[in-house]
């Protein structure tokens, strides 16, 4: 199964880079950072700026891969504002780019946490639980890491 991981974090080499890093050589998957790509957020007339980056991620990226597996920081309980920008522009696979949208049925799709410990409330995952549920999609593991002491540590839900 090929994987690639979205990191979605407002810092580019913190934490949850370095746990996605930690779970990408587990799992032999490609990293992609959404801060290097322009991401508007959703927009119900779908007439995003020029240089808009959405589809070409989806194209490029999601589709060609069978396990997607989305990471986040911890931030106030939920996702970062980065990830939750790209999980709202599956909207737009839903209407303006429904076929896109319809190959994404059947591939797997994992959460990966990352907070200061190894406590994390259930409800972060539930999102992207009913996401996945609503594009028909196979909802994966979910793996939640922290560092301590310089180490990381990484642990996961049974599938």
């Amino acid at each position: 199964m090929s994987s690639i991981i979205i990191v979605g974090s407002a810092r580019r080499n913190g934490n949850t880079a370095k746990v996605a890093t930690t779970l990408a050589e587990k799992l032999e998957a490609s990293i992609v950072d959404l801060l290097d790509y322009q991401l508007s957020p959703y927009r119900y007339t779908a007439d995003y700026p020029t240089g808009d980056q959405f589809i070409h991620l989806i194209e490029t990226y999601l589709l060609p891969h069978d396990h997607i597996v989305l990471a986040s920081p911890v931030y106030w309980y939920t996702m970062s504002a980065q990830l939750k920008v790209f999980l709202d522009r599956f909207s737009d696979l839903l209407t303006t780019h429904k076929s896109l949208g319809r190959q994404l049925r059947g591939k797997q799709l994992s959460v990966l946490s990352c907070s200061n410990d190894r406590q994390i409330n259930e409800s972060f995952y539930a999102a992207f639980r009913l996401t996945t549920n609503y594009l028909g999609m196979n909802y994966g593991r979910e793996w939640h890491g922290w560092i301590v002491n310089n180490r990381i540590e990484l642990a996961h839900s049974p599938i």
